[in-house]
């Protein structure tokens, strides 16, 4: 397998983790790198110790995630228990504040409470709740146009069709090549 589609909005990315070659948050292993990969990108922390539960945490998360994106992304409702998990998810591990010495002054420094799984949980919700929440991006999700993918981007151009131009996108054009060598033009 390769890496994880990473660099659109936290909630596709964490969606992006279960394509159909397989989870790639199959060990807490996995979960370590992916955890890696977007913590540069906003992610509050990477907990020292990743165990079962905190990759039953984001897991579960994630299968909220499924549930209640694409129930949106279809105009349908979410429905009550899975944005009332979600709520759950996110008292669980309450953001917090913290004033720092710091240059100037002070430094505000964002933490989450709780137990590492809780707050794993309670920040990829917080990212699940921001995309729900926000018509304008979750209108702009789009589906890769590749045949055999499932993944979801935002396109940064509207004329973006594929999950990522280096994979599907290449892959498809090499099929298009294929096919008109063998029809002949």
């Amino acid at each position: 397998m390769t890496d994880p589609l990473t660099g659109e909005p936290l909630a596709l990315d964490l969606l992006n983790t279960r394509p159909r070659d397989g989870d790639r948050l199959a060990d807490p292993a996995a979960l370590r790198r992916w955890l890696e990969l977007e913590h540069g990108r906003g992610l509050l922390e990477v907990p020292a110790v990743i165990g079962a539960a905190e990759l039953a945490a984001v897991r579960e998360v994630r299968e909220l995630a499924v549930a209640a994106v694409g129930r949106a992304r279809r105009g349908e409702p979410v429905p009550g228990a899975v944005l009332d998990a979600l709520n759950a998810r996110l008292l669980a591990a309450p953001l917090v504040g913290e004033l720092l010495p710091g240059p100037g002054g002070a430094v505000l420094r964002r933490r989450r409470t709780g137990p590492a799984a809780a707050r794993l949980a309670g920040e990829l919700a917080e990212a699940v709740a921001e995309l729900l929440s926000g018509p304008v991006l979750l209108a702009s999700v789009r589906d890769c146009a590749a045949e055999d993918c499932e993944l979801l981007f935002v396109p940064a151009n509207p004329r973006r069709r594929w999950c990522s131009p280096a994979t599907c996108g290449n892959r498809a054009r090499v099929a298009r090549h294929y096919r008109r060598q063998r029809d002949g033009g």
